[in-house]
């Protein structure tokens, strides 16, 4: 986009103050990913659960000139002010008019899976064919799909945009904003089904989008979307895809036979396509893109040559603990301008001051004498320290980086080179194309080299938290519990995460785990557990707050507070005692809590109990009997203090089971991982964490030969046994040996034979065709962390809080 601040009022019929003739060509939103200034208006947009106005003046401070807003702050001067009457209304009005200003055709594409990894191999089969714009990432809401509309610009012939909806009423919106001349609908599944009564009202929810689409193409494997279609839109183009044979494409091969063709049938036609990954979403995605590119008129010679070209979408971004303190970015999956500017977007949330980038050639057909200099523009407003140059084009362009810049002709030639080695308490970001294989700079910058490690995705985390955000009042704060290294996942990477997005409170267990908190940069309250009486002094020099359950804690606490002087009242948590008996103050001493409490030099912050049963249902009457007595005794001791502190009863549980009992705030511990005592909630959290590791050897094992320490597996047929590098000091526990407990290859669980070693455990997988170096699935796919933890004869929460510090832990963004 480009427009001046007057046409955009005059377009959204919006008032105008000061500068009307700024030139904005890009809107950002979220105050803390702003990646540039120039030409950059900072729209604050207001949520029934938030609003944008809070962070203008952060939005200001990074060098921001124009503010979309509401409301005028009258504090703030010098900047160009567009107020509007509806924020969310604005972006859109705008990129309605925006699109309508150019003539391209537009694929839209909606469904519950599959959307972006169909955008993503058009977009890779059509670029070249056709000056393309496309979403960024997975922008499809009522915001993200106005703000991918405004990337269209006048060269553009073809659009391809994904459209998301999670309650009804959503879609009529967007499609008034956009109507596409080519639909897709992917895959209908359980994604945001909650919110709609049923899954038919899910369907016409979303075909809503292909009101005035011309062909519309779908998948036809759900006998009831095939039916809604051709029914509600039988004077169209319809095109079905899936794996059934009643679809117009489908695959009449063995599909699960890696050693031949498919043999796509199109229609009255057979087209043989070599695909190799084998799964059913990917041989479905596979099937849409061959039906939109036969839409295109491409010949099957063309298009074969087109799947042959596809590259896995890795829509995702991992960060690793580097040597000498550094933290490492790897964003080495992808490399257009796109994702570079998520990458910049991403590096933001970090609290790392100084920055280096590596960056490799773009690879992708551009124009290379207008793609550099907009790239370096870009760079050079995120003031990286250092940057290294790989590959031949970009290193032309040397000139064009302010920053102290290196050039490389590849990759080798950096890592060879030292001034990698002389770089300290750094974010190093790697951008690149595949073909650098830039993920050895990663190898050889990063902390621990173990084969073993548990990767936890950040979004699913965030994600998991808005399921459960969803059932409570907007009002409603949380407290995340991220005591034992964050169950176990990492420290302040989770905690810093969560600070970033938000996050009401933070809970530790202990003062040094809130210590390393505040040393790593996070700011948020943080309060404490269990406070050691030796802990109290750096529980007060670190800001953090303690939870005091008995009087001899609160008279300690309050003599330390004296000893070091402190004149503001200092927060403190009051934990109450209601049945399950560990901690806590009981109801008849609330009384005398109320007195020492005027007394002394405190703030009650919270009050709160624990509720010992929430995810037994059978054990609801005494449940609800302690959530009685934690209403009663709290409300007796907030009548003597005279002031509200914040009352919080409910656990991960007890959100799920007990949200009419919210109070102020909740506490959500394993439901962040994706665990839930609910089916119904079950359904809708993503995995969070997975624990993996690969196949160090392979070895023939004869009939009657043995296995492991003590011979406890002894084959009694030919077989192959692969030694995995994990074992009991990783925190494999030795009782899943000898059978008990299986790990995944290739979504097949086989089983772990032998005694658990201390570094090493072996699996049977038979004649199963696994290699060495294959990945291995510890948990949390199949089998899933649950599975594992039943293998253990424990909870998820022993599992995951037992896994050994030398595992790497990966934290990765999608």
């Amino acid at each position: 986009m480009n427009y001046t601040t007057k046409e955009i009022a005059e377009i959204t019929n919006s008032t105008l103050i000061g500068d009307d003739k700024l030139a904005v060509k890009n809107i950002a939103f979220d105050s803390r990913t702003i990646f540039s200034t120039l030409n950059t208006a900072f729209l604050a947009i207001n949520t029934s659960k938030n609003s944008g106005e809070k962070y203008i003046q952060s939005a200001i401070e990074k060098g921001v000139g124009v503010i979309i807003s509401e409301h005028q702050i009258a504090e703030i001067k010098n900047v160009t002010w567009i107020l509007v009457k509806d924020s969310v209304k604005f972006i859109q009005d705008l990129a309605r008019y925006h699109l309508r200003r150019f003539h391209l055709k537009t694929i839209g594409i909606t469904g519950s899976n599959g959307k972006t990894i169909v955008k993503e191999w058009l977009y890779q089969s059509l670029f070249d064919e056709l000056k393309t714009v496309k979403s960024p990432k997975s922008f499809n809401s009522q915001i993200g799909l106005p703000i991918s509309l405004l990337e269209i610009n006048e060269k553009h012939q073809l659009g391809i945009f994904e459209v998301g909806i999670s309650k009804p009423g959503e879609m009529e919106i967007l499609e008034e904003i956009f109507s596409p001349k080519i639909g897709i609908l992917t895959h209908i599944g359980s994604a945001h089904i909650s919110n709609f009564e049923n899954e038919s009202e899910l369907i016409l929810e979303k075909l809503k989008l292909f009101k005035d689409s011309e062909t519309i193409i779908f998948n036809g494997d759900n006998d009831l979307v095939f039916n809604i279609i051709n029914n509600l839109y039988s004077t169209k183009k319809l095109i079905s895809f899936g794996l059934k044979e009643h679809n117009d494409i489908f695959n009449k091969s063995n599909w699960k036979d890696k050693n031949v063709d498919l043999i796509i049938q199109y229609f009255d036609e057979e087209i043989s396509v070599p695909v190799q990954q084998r799964d059913e979403a990917t041989l479905s995605n596979v099937l849409c893109v061959i039906a939109v590119l036969k839409e295109f008129n491409f010949a099957n010679e063309k298009i074969i040559a087109k799947l042959n070209a596809l590259k896995s979408v890795e829509m995702r971004l991992e960060s690793v603990n580097g040597l000498r303190n550094n933290l490492i970015i790897n964003d080495s999956f992808n490399l257009d301008l796109d994702s570079l500017k998520i990458a910049y977007q991403f590096i933001n949330e970090y609290n790392k001051s100084e920055k280096t980038l590596i960056l490799t050639d773009f690879v992708e057909g551009k124009d290379s004498d207008k793609l550099y200099p907009e790239v370096a523009e870009l760079t050079n407003q995120q003031n990286f320290k250092k940057i290294f140059l790989i590959g031949q084009e970009i290193s032309k362009r040397q000139k064009l980086f302010n920053a102290e810049t290196y050039t490389f002709s590849n990759t080798q030639e950096l890592i060879d080179n030292h001034q990698l080695n002389q770089i300290e308490n750094e974010l190093i970001l790697l951008k690149g194309a595949r073909k650098f294989e830039i993920e050895k700079v990663k190898n050889h910058l990063e902390l621990q080299k173990h084969d073993t490690v548990l990767e936890v995705n950040l979004n699913a985390i965030l994600h998991n938290i808005n399921v459960h955000k969803s059932l409570l009042k907007p009002e409603t704060k949380i407290m995340a519990m991220v005591k034992a290294y964050s169950y176990g996942l990492g420290g302040y990477e989770v905690a810093e995460f969560l600070q970033h997005h938000h996050i009401d409170y933070l809970g530790v267990a202990y003062a040094d785990e809130g210590v390393d908190l505040r040393k790593n940069g996070i700011t948020s309250p943080i309060m404490v557990m269990n406070p050691e009486q030796h802990s109290y002094d750096i529980i007060i020099d670190y800001n953090l707050e303690p939870e005091i359950y008995s009087f001899r804690v609160l008279e300690l606490f309050n003599e330390q507070l004296k000893m070091k002087g402190i004149q503001h009242k200092y927060p403190i948590h009051i934990k109450l005692e209601t049945g399950m008996h560990r901690l806590g103050f009981k109801t008849d001493e609330t009384s005398d809590l109320i007195e020492k409490l005027n007394s002394m030099n405190v703030k009650v912050e919270s009050i709160f109990s624990h509720l010992s049963s929430s995810d037994d249902l059978s054990e609801k009457d005494y449940t609800l009997e302690q959530i009685s007595t934690f209403d009663r005794n709290s409300a007796k001791l907030i009548s003597g203090l005279n002031y509200k502190p914040i009352r919080h009863i409910l656990n991960t549980s007890g959100i799920v089971n007990y949200s009419d009992y919210q109070f102020d705030m909740v506490r959500i511990g394993i439901g962040m991982v994706g665990i839930s005592s609910s089916p119904q909630v079950k359904k809708q959290l993503q995995n969070a964490v997975t624990f993996k590791t690969v196949i160090s050897q392979i070895s023939e094992l004869h009939s009657g030969e043995s296995v492991g320490y003590n011979r406890r597996f002894q084959s009694d047929e030919e077989t192959r046994i692969a030694t995995i590098p994990v074992g009991y000091a990783d925190g494999i526990p030795r009782l899943i040996g000898n059978k008990v407990g299986s790990v995944g290859i290739n979504n097949i669980k086989f089983p772990i034979v032998g005694n658990v070693c201390m570094d090493m455990m072996m699996l049977n997988i038979g004649n199963f065709p696994a290699k060495e170096g294959d990945e291995v699935i510890i948990f949390n796919a199949n089998p899933t962390l649950e599975e594992f933890a039943e293998y253990c004869k424990t909870i998820p929460y022993e599992v995951l809080t037992s896994i050994s510090r030398r595992v790497k832990r990966i934290y990765i963004k999608d």
